[in-house]
């Protein structure tokens, strides 16, 4: 036994031994991580290609225990360079991380967080700074156009009218405009935002990246993060200014006095004022009231922005004017913006704030009697002066008794009185972040947004003519004012970290409230004393107020995953209730799933000229409820007016039927993504297919006028849209040498298709616009959302026996007479009605483009950017004011060359023809393609030299916007944004494409100034 144990010893000593001297070789290492002199929490450390390893706390600071002497450590994070150091028997490494330039322009910010763009498995784009600010545009919306595939964005010419913002087409007959997330704030908007203070723009366009907001993602969500310090840097201050001229160089080609008083005699008994020599000095006058409508308009904008920091706050404060006229008489818009943005660190504790001030005054566009002021512009006799200082209000008008019309005039209708929109606009938020422990971080935030707007008009009493037939006897005053109010509380735990240096984790808890509530009150009232007070008076008075509440509560719960960022996966889950929809199906479930495969990553890509090749792709829910509130309830309608013994009373009555079952509107998204970088992202390509369907369709159904309801509609879940399309994107850099440029180009197409209306949906219409009295654009199953809808036009019946061959079901009828115009029998009956009736347009491109080139030239630069829109029709109401001769008003050239007989003309009808010609038809509808020249940039940089350094950027450049529109289309303008009536905005789904005379785009030319302390 002892022998046993004697043989045994020397191994015995020996692992000991060893076991001394390997636990001697053991030791600890620590340090300090810093970004210049700013402590980084955060950072990854860990031992190379072993599975140990930690992060740095709030302070910077690292400890790694039990290392070898002789192993490397790493040090990585997202937007600097990462750093592999040997140890070499070092117990304290301190590192400086080095940013890296590349990566943080891949750094891309999401719902509730940010990603490196290689790990996305979205549907993401992006707009820089840069971008925005190279187009001077007065609203922040209006830069998107054109810088995205798959966003439609159609401006309007008005100042201070927000443009239509539309992401992956239309897919639903409901609102579709999409979410707007500003610094993390859910908001109304972007209008009132100044573009200077925008950092980045990210667009969310599929279930992966949108779903995660739930209820509110169905159409798209557009992420706004403002700028803001750095903790490192040293104060900045940065000024900016442009000023120049919009302008409108496109007419109507109407008729002139001569042509006006040929065409009148023509056509009809001649009006008093042609044929009365009393007249004659009036009948002398030529106005070209187009021209006394548009002017040159100034613009000028002036921004100045402070920003800085240290290793424990950063800061930037910004101010902004801007100021436009428009290119119409008395429409201008103007604003004053401030920013405020800051963080602040203490240890583990972060707390910081964003706070945006806006003050907005429009000028709008008016109308007058149901016209636009540009309707009264082709149709008011030329031979009618502007001004008449006999008149009371001192302008000159038609009298329907003399002049055989009461076109208004425009240039009073515009600039009489006073109309005026008034709002102060905050968009802020106050958050605090506390690091738990390493990699787990507590966020909540409150945030706010608020507007409170006052709209008003005084238009004192006038007299155009001598028989009243444009006159009002007393000054009219009208005051709206109105409070909105959103608040969104949202609290959330993330967890993110890597493991044994290829399994990347982020898990993220989230809860989320948001309250809005409206006020308004509407008050308008005569006053016949004076035309100098524009105060509410009891005379004449109209008086009402209304609120509403909303309310919407969430639940997120998201993990992103990755292997060696190779292998993406990503999963969330959101369940919303909102207070639009009843107890019975208050709450909705929203998922999403994604994945990736990053194959440029792969070891057997590494001899390749593939920069990046990754495939992708999502599946998931996301909700709408952009409906009005209380739907789903019985309201009661008060002053309502019952007969009762003869007598007018006054009583309550039940609004509408009530419908607890009212329940979300939901969007199933398919999409499939390829992203291609070849010699280090020279050249960059990027496709997206997508597949959406919209089901449970939030639509009004007609109730039986014998129910008894005022509301003629209930508000149902039925029926469902298919939106699909694909999206392309292709850019090349070339930043070598004095010379350098790029050139961008994206390109989508989407259509969409109603497949279903619900139970008998098959023979069920919806309606859209109107004109005239007629529904000009509807929804039926098969076919696009909003397509117009009218009869086909086959010439002009040039005799009898062509009148007589088509309309065969009343040989004998007289009203439609040669001349006229012939529309096709698509039924056969002998007859035209509106069985005849058939789709004559699609209002929605069929697919569109944005190109953008740069260009720098030692310290000068280029830029020129060009959007288009393609396959879209226009449904042109004006041409029934120019061509449509139902009664006497001026009109277009065109009409010299109607139909007076056999052979003169097979496009324009007689005059004062069958109504017929002027019903709904495709003669309205045009092609609406356009190419533009959106914008063009010269600029030259001063070198620094010049000014000692003591300036450290100072760059001059000129700009042009809109110069060059390639079209078919006779109108205006092709670009048919949103047609608004002082400003109220009440039909925005419905006027797809419609061109009533809208507010045309402007040509500008600007000279801008741009400097850096």
């Amino acid at each position: 036994m002892k022998h046993f144990k004697f043989k045994k010893l020397p191994l015995v000593m020996s692992l000991f031994i060893f076991g001394l001297i390997h636990a001697q070789q053991e030791i600890t290492v620590s340090g300090t991580v810093q970004d210049g002199t700013t402590p980084m929490p955060g950072v990854n450390v860990f031992l190379q290609n072993e599975n140990t390893g930690t992060t740095t706390d709030f302070d910077g600071n690292y400890t790694l225990s039990g290392v070898s002497p002789d192993a490397t450590l790493v040090f990585s994070y997202i937007g600097y360079k990462t750093k592999e150091i040997p140890i070499n028997n070092k117990t304290t490494i301190n590192v400086t991380m080095e940013i890296d330039a590349q990566s943080l322009e891949d750094v891309v910010v999401v719902g509730y967080g940010t990603q490196n763009r290689d790990d996305v498995t979205g549907a993401i784009s992006s707009i820089d700074s840069e971008a925005i600010e190279s187009v001077p545009v007065a609203t922040a919306d209006q830069a998107l156009q054109g810088r995205a595939p798959g966003v439609n964005v159609v401006n309007s010419g008005a100042p201070g009218n927000a443009p239509v913002v539309r992401i992956r087409g239309l897919g639903t007959p409901n609102n579709n405009t999409p979410l707007y997330v500003i610094d993390g704030i859910i908001s109304s908007g972007m209008g009132n935002l100044n573009p200077n203070d925008i950092k980045s723009i990210q667009v969310l366009k599929d279930a992966a990246t949108t779903a995660v907001y739930g209820s509110k993602g169905s159409n798209g969500v557009i992420l706004i993060t403002t700028k803001s310090g750095n903790a490192s840097e040293k104060a900045t201050l940065t000024f900016d200014t442009y000023t120049g001229v919009n302008f409108i160089d496109a007419r109507y080609d109407v008729l002139n006095t001569d042509q006006y008083i040929q065409y009148a005699s023509e056509i009809g008994p001649t009006p008093e004022r042609i044929s009365n020599p009393e007249y004659a000095d009036m009948i002398a006058n030529n106005t070209n009231w187009q021209d006394a409508l548009f002017r040159n308009g100034l613009m000028q904008n002036y921004n100045i922005g402070l920003s800085g920091g240290n290793k424990n706050s950063n800061y930037r404060f910004s101010g902004g004017y801007l100021g436009q006229e428009g290119a119409v008489v008395e429409t201008e818009y103007e604003r004053f913006n401030f920013r405020a943005n800051s963080n602040f660190t203490f240890g583990n504790f972060k707390i910081g704030e964003t706070m945006g001030l806006s003050f907005d005054k429009q000028n709008p566009e008016r109308d007058s009697g149901g016209r636009s002021i540009f309707e009264h512009a082709i149709k008011i006799a030329p031979y009618i002066p502007i001004y008449n200082p006999n008149n009371l209000g001192g302008f000159q008008g038609p009298s329907s008794s003399i002049d055989g019309q009461d076109a208004e005039n425009p240039v009073r209708a515009q600039t009489i009185g006073s109309v005026d929109n008034k709002s102060i606009d905050i968009v802020g938020s106050i958050f605090a972040e506390y690091e738990l422990f390493n990699s787990l971080t507590f966020r909540t935030q409150v945030g706010l947004d608020y507007s409170n707007y006052k709209n008003s008009s005084f238009i004192p009493s006038y007299n155009d003519d001598e028989t009243s037939t444009n006159s009002t006897n007393f000054a009219q005053i009208i005051k709206n004012t109105g409070i909105y109010q959103s608040l969104t509380y949202t609290n959330s735990l993330t967890y993110k970290s890597t493991f044994a240096e290829v399994h990347n984790l982020e898990l993220l808890v989230l809860s989320e409230r948001q309250e809005i509530k409206n006020e308004n009150v509407n008050a308008r009232s005569t006053n016949e004393i004076s035309d100098n007070v524009d105060q509410l008076s009891t005379s004449g008075v109209d008086l009402s107020s209304a609120s509403s509440e909303y309310l919407r509560i969430g639940y997120l719960g998201r993990i992103n995953y990755n292997y060696d960022r190779k292998y993406l996966f990503a999963a969330s889950i959101r369940r919303d209730a909102s207070s639009r929809f009843g107890a019975n199906n208050r709450w909705g479930w929203f998922p999403s799933f994604s994945a990736g495969w990053n194959i440029g990553k792969e070891a057997f890509m590494g001899n390749t000229p593939f920069s990046n090749l990754k495939l992708r792709g999502s599946w998931g829910k996301t909700g709408n409820d952009n409906i009005g509130d209380y739907l789903y309830s019985s309201t009661l309608l008060t002053n309502f007016i019952y007969p009762i013994g003869g007598s007018a009373v006054q009583g309550t009555t039940a609004s509408g039927l009530a419908n607890p079952d009212l329940k979300w509107e939901e969007t199933t998204m398919r999409n499939l993504g390829l992203d291609l970088g070849l010699n280090n992202d020279q050249f960059t390509v990027s496709f997206e297919y997508f597949n959406n369907k919209s089901e449970d369709l939030l639509i009004n159904r007609p109730l039986p006028l014998s129910q008894g309801f005022n509301n003629p509609d209930v508000t149902e879940n039925v029926g469902s849209v298919r939106t699909k399309g694909i999206e392309f994107n292709v850019g090349y850099n070339d930043y070598n040498g004095d010379f350098t440029w790029s050139a961008n180009l994206n390109f989508s197409s989407t259509k969409n298709e109603v497949i279903s209306l619900g139970e008998g949906g098959e023979n069920r219409e919806l309606t859209g616009g109107n004109f005239e009295g007629e529904n000009i654009s509807r929804i039926t199953v098969g076919e696009p959302l909003f397509y117009f809808y009218g009869l086909q036009t086959d010439g002009i019946y040039q005799n009898d026996a062509e009148v007589a061959e088509v309309l065969t079901a009343n040989p004998g009828q007289s009203v439609v007479q040669p001349g006229d115009i012939r529309f096709i029998d698509l039924n056969g009956d002998g007859m035209i009605n509106a069985d005849d009736k058939t789709k004559i347009g699609d209002p929605y491109p069929d697919f569109m483009l944005g190109l953008n080139l740069t260009a720098a030239y030692k310290n000068f630069d280029f830029n020129l950017f060009i959007n288009g829109s393609y396959g879209n029709d226009v449904y042109n109401t004006n041409i029934y004011d120019l061509q449509g001769m139902t009664r006497l008003f001026n009109a277009g050239t065109e009409v010299l060359n109607r139909w007076t007989g056999p052979g003169t003309s097979n496009t324009i009808p007689r005059a004062l023809g069958a109504d017929q010609n002027a019903g709904a038809s495709d003669r309205y509808v045009e092609d609406g393609s356009y190419t533009r020249l959106r914008n063009l940039v010269i600029g030259y940089t001063i070198p620094t030299s010049v000014f000692n350094d003591a300036i450290s950027k100072f760059r001059i450049y000129v700009s042009g916007q809109n110069l060059i529109t390639i079209t078919d289309y006779s109108g205006l303008d092709p670009e048919i944004g949103q047609y608004s009536l002082n400003n109220q905005n009440t039909r925005t789904q419905f006027e797809i494409g419609i061109d009533r005379g809208n507010y045309p785009q402007p040509k500008s030319v600007l000279l801008g100034l741009q400097l850096e302390f």
